[in-house]
């Protein structure tokens, strides 16, 4: 069974080997597929019209069908990795661990925000940034420039709310899953990706490789929460329109249901509750 670490815990090792793979899957074409694939919703999903990966409901089980699907991928290129998750309540400034030059890097430096140490930085001529918003072919950051990072407290407000989601099921709606997402109240997912900043803050986030330890940590949140709140399950249930029911299939798969992803064990734990 894959475990998933916090990535404090992780050992010298297990970074390289993860960095490791990263670089294989980008070196072969296939890291940027899952980019492409993430832009494409976050700029589709609308809260007027179809929306499935963002704004909406299926946040929550969309990416974590995304997350397995990458994790997938890493483990084709060595079957003994898992995705860590990053910790932010925790780990809560640019000089944490997971920052450092032997795993993610760092900050941006100059007007430009270029990541300039690190496995991905541009200097070291293995993450091209291919799928972009703009013409800049470098990894780019500007941590803590735009706020601060969530807090255990407010994480804690975020566990307490006992219904997933309500009306109109989009960046409006109360409940767990657009506080979670960023859209309502303290603004936990959301914040994060500001906070990082570069292409953090733009639909091709996973370009900078800490997307898929922000979201493995958004994922334990939401693991969390289905322990606290057994009698409150995923909505809607039915009858909707735009928005992804509990039965119903969520795009770019058409076999894939949130019915079949709110038990995360039939795919992984994470090292603790």
């Amino acid at each position: 069974m894959t475990v998933r670490k916090n990535q404090a815990n992780l050992t010298r090792d297990e970074k390289r080997w993860l960095v490791a793979a990263f670089l294989e899957l980008k070196s072969s074409g296939r890291y940027d597929a899952f980019v492409r694939t993430h832009n494409a919703f976050i700029m589709g999903d609308t809260d007027t019209g179809e929306r499935t990966g963002h704004r909406s409901p299926s946040f929550l089980p969309w990416h974590r069908r995304f997350l397995i699907e990458f994790e997938q991928a890493l483990q084709s290129v060595d079957p003994s990795l898992a995705l860590p998750y990053w910790d932010w309540t925790s780990d809560r400034s640019a000089r944490s661990s997971l920052w450092a030059p032997d795993f993610l890097g760092g900050t941006g430096r100059s007007l430009y925000a270029r990541v300039t140490d690190g496995p991905f930085a541009a200097a070291m001529g293995n993450w091209a940034i291919s799928v972009r918003v703009d013409a800049r072919t470098y990894l780019r950051r500007s941590l803590g420039a735009a706020g601060e990072l969530p807090t255990r407290a407010e994480v804690d407000s975020v566990l307490a709310m006992d219904t997933y989601d309500m009306p109109p099921w989009n960046s409006a709606s109360d409940g767990f899953r657009n506080h979670l997402e960023g859209w309502r109240g303290v603004n936990l997912h959301n914040r994060v990706h500001v906070w990082v900043g570069g292409q953090m803050a733009t639909g091709v986030s996973p370009d900078d490789p800490v997307f898929w330890l922000h979201h493995a940590y958004v994922d334990k949140l939401w693991a969390q929460w289905q322990r606290r709140h057994p009698a409150s399950g995923y909505l809607p249930l039915s009858g909707t329109r735009d928005v992804i029911d509990l039965h119903k299939t969520m795009k770019p798969w058409n076999d894939v249901r949130p019915a079949d992803l709110l038990d995360h064990t039939a795919y992984y734990t994470f090292d603790t509750d």
